[in-house]
């Protein structure tokens, strides 16, 4: 039997309003984590990104099961909700989300996952990354092609320029799942952060910070730690935010 150890972490940044959200429900031995990058102005992205983390969570407590066909399903039907609750002639008629989802069955010891948007998931085996989401992003586009090298994505200036994501028609939204049920174990460490982490934090530097950590909360620490000393100076960066499920045998002290 494993257990989950989540922690949380959402910050403004350098911003006013944070339109970053996340969170998490567990029941009968399975967990479902989501994280959203809101987009479309003050009222507009904070909304956006709390319903979706809503709407994603209800849908995930009704279903009697969540495979990776599922779990697009309901990023779809999420979607839905967004536009649906669009306001014409509000700062609501055009917001957007990014999305990530992470469903964990503890009994049956697997994992999937889907998102849309650049809001990513990160997959740690003894502290070392072994995969990570595929933006769906016009930078990641470009690296995909051939035409920028990845160390090259963080300061593009279309970083944030994104294909797809929550509040797109459904025939042009694009989301991706992972394979199927992905077997876990003690051990594993799962990352859902927002482009406000990742922006800031290389893959590298982000497996040197897991090794450093003891617990999920102390890594998340480390993690809020580096992101202000990177942007101290700026005269503005983005909402940040991370969840954490590490995954053992007994629960954590955080």
């Amino acid at each position: 039997m494993l257990y989950f150890n989540v922690a949380m972490l959402s910050k403004p940044g350098g911003r006013k309003c944070n339109e970053d959200a996340c969170g998490h429900w567990s029941f009968n031995n399975r967990l479902c984590c989501v994280l959203a990058d809101g987009a479309g102005g003050h009222g507009g992205g904070d909304t956006a990104s709390r319903l979706a983390v809503t709407s994603l969570l209800t849908g995930f407590s009704k279903a009697q099961d969540m495979t990776e066909f599922e779990l697009l399903a309901l990023v779809r039907a999420v979607n839905d909700a967004v536009i649906e609750a669009r306001v014409p002639g509000s700062v609501q008629q055009d917001m957007h989300s990014t999305i990530v989802c992470l469903v964990i069955d503890a009994v049956q010891e697997s994992a999937v996952w889907a998102h849309c948007g650049d809001s990513r998931v990160y997959w740690f085996r003894q502290d070392r990354m072994i995969e990570r989401s595929h933006d769906h992003s016009i930078v990641q586009s470009l690296v995909d092609a051939g035409l920028l090298q990845e160390s090259k994505t963080r300061s593009h200036p279309q970083r944030s320029q994104l294909y797809s994501a929550l509040g797109k028609q459904t025939h042009e939204l694009e989301v991706s799942a992972s394979e199927p049920s992905r077997e876990v174990s003690s051990g594993d460490k799962f990352l859902l952060c927002s482009d406000g982490v990742w922006e800031y934090l290389t893959d590298d530097l982000l497996e040197q910070t897991l090794q450093d950590s003891e617990t999920p909360k102390t890594w998340l620490n480390e993690i809020e730690r580096r992101i202000n000393e990177a942007a101290r100076g700026l005269s503005s960066h983005d909402n940040f935010t991370a969840l954490t499920v590490w995954i053992g045998t007994t629960p954590l002290s955080q």
